[in-house]
């Protein structure tokens, strides 16, 4: 069954981590989150920028992602900003552990999304670009953009 039946809803992108990081490998990762926190990620207010995930006594730990408070909470309502749990299997936790170990990996968000009603995020295993790559990249971009042009101005 494809994407469509299981009722995917992408909810936030990290646009910026795909600028920032060579990403190597993406993992589907569940999320701990408390009554108010899931009601303003279905309302779409969350912020992926600046956040990382964390390996930490055998569990990933999310920080800095920002969901904001719920309009209709009460005084229950939760922390915008503070680190959440996410929800692997341990072989993927090890796994995880040992390549963050090694120079130049880190773990961060690319998206938040509802699937089959439960808020997921997909967590990349990535490394950091230089300044010199990110041109490069953006160069390649244009070229691109630049040859789709020409392929679509030709009779």
């Amino acid at each position: 069954m494809g994407a469509q039946g299981q009722g995917v809803r992408l909810v936030a992108d990290n646009r910026k981590a795909r600028h920032d990081y060579f990403v190597d490998e993406t993992f589907e990762a569940g999320l701990v989150l408390t009554g108010t926190e899931i009601k303003s990620i279905r309302a779409g207010r969350v912020n992926l920028r600046d956040s990382h995930a964390r390996v930490e006594r055998g569990e990933v730990w999310l920080y800095g992602m920002h969901i904001a408070p719920y309009e209709h909470g009460n005084r229950f309502n939760h922390e915008p900003d503070r680190p959440r749990k996410l929800l692997l299997h341990r072989r993927e936790i090890d796994y995880l552990a040992g390549r963050v170990r090694e120079r130049g990996y880190t773990l961060v968000p690319l998206k938040l999304y509802l699937k089959g009603g439960w808020a997921k995020v997909e967590l990349a295993l990535a490394r950091g670009k230089k300044s010199y790559d990110k041109r490069a990249t953006i160069a390649q971009r244009e070229a691109q953009r630049r040859m789709a042009q020409a392929l679509r101005a030709r009779p």
